[in-house]
């Protein structure tokens, strides 16, 4: 398996080839977008009503784009489900969806509109990237006819897809990506066949595509980074926050910083389902995120970001075990006690006293902590961490986690319990494990849900994560871990591909 955290940049002659107009850096834009929603219905609406809604949602659209190309942006990223929202069966989403063609047809909807039939929403793309001079990423759905001769044929006669498309800024259609890792409630939607690894050039480095639950197996999205060496991956999402490990501001930029490559990621804004978090992340530093759950408006975010960052900044590798498997397990009188974080049970120890160390264990996964508190708060209570297991509901996927964090309230039965406010401020912490992957992502969340900045804190070579400097009010600290190979196959599917 190949050393994650920096990810090691293998790149070929022909990529270090500079093309004509090539650039060093790029002004990238993601919308979170406030999407407006059709009314639930057990009977499909007629096309023109699911026009009319989409046509209301690409205006809202339409103005983010045209206020980042006035701000010099080379492409924007707009969210999943960002043109007609998740209400549906897989009945009632079909007036919504268009056939949306292989992008080796060399296709501009915008002057040519009828060429696959009835396209209003490609066309409609297609003229916002060309008459704006941007890359424009959206989410739509596709729709493709099957017939009997295909045994895996839908009873409809068609497959239906969770649609990624690019739209260059010449209106041109770049790239389609159908979503390969389905969330467990997208019953409007197939499952492709075989994964699509989408990737495509551009005078600002090259870009790859994937959607939302991709990002946490290893097909396509470690795959589409190790194999084809992306500088940049579009990612559309519509993701809803499970406080405290998936909020998605720190999962997104510790990913990033970890795979070594910028990470364009446009979230939905619906606060009622705890969706928010978007942001532009490269594997130096966080561009720019967003995190509301106070409001009901979308946000435009801008970064200029490095076309090549693993080119110009060569990533160091990282051994997540070496540490932890140097030391004795620290010695305490606190006894381990479970507790349950998003459906998964952890191993917990409380943390005692404002200074000290603390061990806690679970399986093969041993995790340790050394920390100074500037002063030990009787109102808030911590504890540190330990999952080593498969994760079940809602995808099944194997994980390894180490994890620093404030319990709801002081009674240990709320540790796991989301919390958005911590006062107990951290001085100095060292994170570690004895992780069996190295595939590991980092994070470390302050009071208010913010990121803590990079200047306050390191991940060593040795596999810690330890503070540099500052006086932080933590409410989360992570090693995030993936063990692909423990996977079982993927949701909704026969035996998977077996992993490096």
């Amino acid at each position: 398996m190949v050393p994650l955290y920096f990810l090691k940049c293998v790149v070929s002659f022909a990529l270090f080839a500079q093309a004509v107009g090539a650039l060093d850096t790029f002004i990238a834009a993601v919308y979170e977008h406030a999407v407006i929603l059709p009314n639930k219905t057990e009977t499909p609406v007629s096309a023109e009503e699911a026009l009319l809604l989409m046509n209301k949602n690409i205006d809202v659209l339409e103005k983010a784009i045209k206020l980042a190309a006035e701000q010099g942006a080379h492409i924007i990223v707009t969210p999943e489900d960002g043109i007609y929202g998740w209400i549906f069966t897989r009945e009632t989403i079909y007036p919504y969806l268009e056939d949306i063609p292989d992008p080796e047809v060399n296709w501009i909807p915008c002057r040519d509109p009828k060429r696959f039939g009835y396209t209003p929403v490609q066309e409609r793309l297609s003229c916002l990237a060309k008459d704006n001079s941007i890359y424009v990423v959206a989410n739509i759905g596709d729709k493709k006819p099957c017939n009997a001769t295909d045994p895996q044929c839908p009873l409809d006669g068609r497959y239906q897809y969770n649609t990624n498309v690019v739209f260059d800024s010449e209106g041109r259609l770049k790239a389609r990506y159908h979503k390969y890792n389905l969330f467990a409630p997208e019953i409007q939607f197939d499952f492709p066949k075989d994964s699509e690894l989408v990737t495509f050039d551009t005078p600002f480095g090259r870009f790859g595509v994937f959607t939302c639950f991709d990002i946490f197996s290893y097909d396509p999205a470690v795959v589409t980074v190790k194999d084809f060496q992306v500088d940049s991956v579009l990612y559309p999402a519509a993701w809803y926050n499970t406080l405290p490990l998936l909020s998605a501001v720190p999962f997104h930029s510790a990913w990033a910083r970890a795979m070594g490559v910028n990470l364009l990621a446009a979230n939905t804004h619906n606060t009622t389902m705890h969706m928010t978090g978007s942001g532009i992340y490269s594997p130096e530093a966080v561009g720019v995120y967003h995190y509301d759950m106070e409001t009901d408006s979308g946000q435009l975010l801008l970064s200029e970001l490095k076309s090549r960052p693993c080119r110009s900044t060569p990533p160091a590798e990282v051994d997540w075990s070496a540490y932890a498997r140097s030391i004795t397990p620290f010695s305490s009188e606190q006894a381990d006690f479970p507790g349950m974080l998003y459906f998964d049970e952890f191993s917990f120890t409380k943390l005692s006293g404002s200074t000290g160390n603390a061990t806690v264990c679970q399986k093969d996964l041993c995790c340790y902590l050394t920390y100074k508190m500037s002063e030990n708060r009787m109102d808030e209570a911590y504890v540190l961490g330990a999952f080593d297991g498969l994760h079940t509901v809602e995808g099944q996927y194997y994980l390894q986690i180490c994890t620093l964090l404030k319990c709801q309230t002081t009674n240990l039965r709320t540790c796991g319990e989301p919390v958005g406010s911590a006062f107990t401020k951290f001085e100095e912490f060292s994170l570690s494990g004895t992780f069996g992957t190295n595939y590991v992502f980092p994070q470390l969340v302050l009071s208010g849900s913010q990121l803590a900045l990079e200047e306050y804190y390191e991940v060593s070579r040795d596999g810690r994560l330890r503070s540099r400097g500052g006086v932080l009010p933590v409410l989360v600290m992570a090693l995030y871990g993936r063990m692909f190979e423990k996977d079982p196959p993927r949701l909704g599917q026969g035996p998977g591909k077996l992993q490096e």
